[in-house]
């Protein structure tokens, strides 16, 4: 499953988010840009997705298109897991729902934790940190679940208040969480993220497999 965890999101516990055609799917377009096929190197698998859209993002190790679709944009990154971490609830963290949406996305719009629209917080819990002024600071959160497994996600600081362990606090608190249900948390970030993927070692994630993060138009 940690090998595809798109499709095994959107063929098990997130298929309520799915829009899928035979061997292929992706998420709704106001939830998230990804789609997965149920084996890359399938040609029907892509031709089904072709069914779908003519725009995808793509997870998981290297994959090589069928003909006709140009690949865009192909960012490396690592897949980390936390199979022997502990979380710690955070008393300070503060759920995150559709209401705060909107200020969600502007902190997104200044850390650039990577995609995030205005219908991914239903994809699982999200926790934030709020400034004496009851400004959003820091956010983390919830993306793809599968049997077993959930991803934290949406890792992020506004730039004027990193150093400070914001983000350390929130994904333990988010793995507390996934872990309080009888699941392992997971996430991703960008291979060249040093300071990030340090991070999150020292937190009790291990490296589990290189992955890259790909669109693809036709």
């Amino acid at each position: 499953m940690l090998n595809n965890p798109v499709w095994a999101a959107l063929s098990g516990p997130q298929a309520c988010f799915a829009e899928a055609a035979g061997n292929a799917a992706r998420y709704l377009p106001d939830i998230a840009p990804f789609a997965a096929l149920s084996d890359p190197a399938d040609p029907s698998a892509w031709r089904d997705l072709a069914g779908l859209t003519d725009y995808a993002v793509l997870t998981g190790p290297s994959i090589t298109p069928l003909a006709g679709w140009r690949v865009g944009t192909v960012t490396p990154g690592v897949q980390m897991i936390g199979q022997s971490m502990s979380g710690v609830e955070d008393p300070g963290a503060v759920p995150l729902t559709e209401k705060d949406v909107p200020e969600m996305l502007e902190l997104v719009a200044r850390a650039q934790p990577g995609p995030f629209l205005k219908r991914t917080v239903d994809l699982g819990r999200y926790l934030g940190i709020r400034d004496d002024e009851g400004r959003l600071v820091a956010m983390a959160g919830e993306r793809f679940r599968m049997p077993g497994w959930t991803e934290v996600s949406a890792v992020c600081t506004d730039p004027a208040w990193r150093g400070k362990g914001l983000g350390a606090r929130l994904t333990l608190a988010v793995a507390a969480g996934i872990l309080a249900r009888g699941e392992l948390p997971f996430l991703h970030a960008v291979q060249d993220n040093t300071d990030a993927i340090r991070l999150y070692g020292r937190l009790g994630f291990t490296h589990n497999a290189d992955v890259i993060f790909a669109s693809y138009r036709i």
